[in-house]
């Protein structure tokens, strides 16, 4: 096994949906060093979690993902890495993300625990059942945040769960649209059975609700009475235009450039969606800054 198929295997590039461990870290705006370990630990024990669960759902859909034009590419699948090295490995990332986690925080490892539970039997099965599969995809990104917000002993607000939520949503089913365009000349049933009870129309009215959903509850969160409290200004509703043009630029990828199988990919190869991202974070920033007191 060459260590290029060991890092295709665990998937570090996918660790960046992890950085929403960091969202309650971030707007609680407390740096000090003793939360910066904290958060950076749970970080490190979610990315090892979710890793165990890449390894041990390849293991389980190899037979399937022969039959992908782009997953037969995986190490498994492609019988670079046998199903008793993967099977070790995912022991190895359980125990060192068990270790970890109970370390650093054992509300946060509660968290993590539920997390890899769900997602295992998401991979013995759920995911063949249509908006089930979806939905569990969604939780797993919402939980990332308690997860991060239970470790420093905050309180998430219940708009910016509900927000993170519903653009989980949105882009779960982003990609089974694109998983559907992928394989729309081919049996879709042999790769997943929940893509096969999809249709364009549904998908499409999924997207644009949880789109709007997802800006409106970003906006609300925006007018709380303790977001509010926490910046000194209601200031931060100028920063939802960001948050749109996140949500349109992602459209726009799916809908005229057929790209959205993987937001993580889109993410690094899209120029304008970084720079979205990092001019919100700083008008985060200079709002808190200019107001706080």
């Amino acid at each position: 096994m060459k260590l290029a198929d060991l890092i295709n295997l665990i998937r570090p590039a996918h660790w960046l949906k992890n950085l929403l461990i960091f969202i309650p870290f971030f707007f609680a705006f407390n740096f000090d060093l003793a939360n910066i370990e904290k958060i950076v630990g749970v970080f490190i024990a979610f990315s090892l979690f979710a890793s165990s669960i890449y390894v041990i759902n390849d293991i389980f859909d190899q037979k399937r993902d022969r039959l992908h034009p782009i997953k037969k590419l995986r190490p498994i699948a492609a019988r670079k890495v046998g199903t008793w090295q993967a099977f070790i490995i995912f022991s190895v990332l359980l125990i060192m993300a068990f270790a970890l986690s109970v370390n650093i925080s054992m509300p946060a490892f509660w968290i993590m625990l539920f997390y890899f539970v769900i997602n295992l039997f998401y991979s013995l099965g759920l995911k063949s059942l249509p908006i089930i599969d979806v939905m569990i995809v969604a939780l797993g990104f919402v939980l990332r945040v308690v997860a991060g917000a239970v470790a420093l002993s905050l309180a998430a607000t219940h708009w910016i769960l509900l927000c993170a939520f519903f653009i989980s949503l949105f882009l779960a089913f982003g990609k089974r649209k694109n998983e559907m365009e992928v394989l729309k000349l081919e049996n879709k049933s042999a790769h997943r059975k929940s893509i096969s009870e999809y249709t364009d129309s549904f998908i499409n009215q999924m997207l644009a609700l949880t789109a709007g959903i997802s800006i409106f509850s970003y906006a609300l969160y925006t007018i709380d009475p303790s977001t509010v409290a926490r910046f000194g200004t209601d200031n931060l509703i100028y920063t939802t235009p960001f948050v749109v043009y996140g949500i349109f630029r992602y459209f726009h990828l799916l809908y005229n450039k057929s790209d959205g199988g993987d937001p993580v990919a889109i993410f690094f190869r899209d120029i304008p969606l970084k720079i979205d991202l990092l001019v919100w974070l700083a008008s985060i920033l200079i709002i808190y800054f200019i107001y706080h007191k």
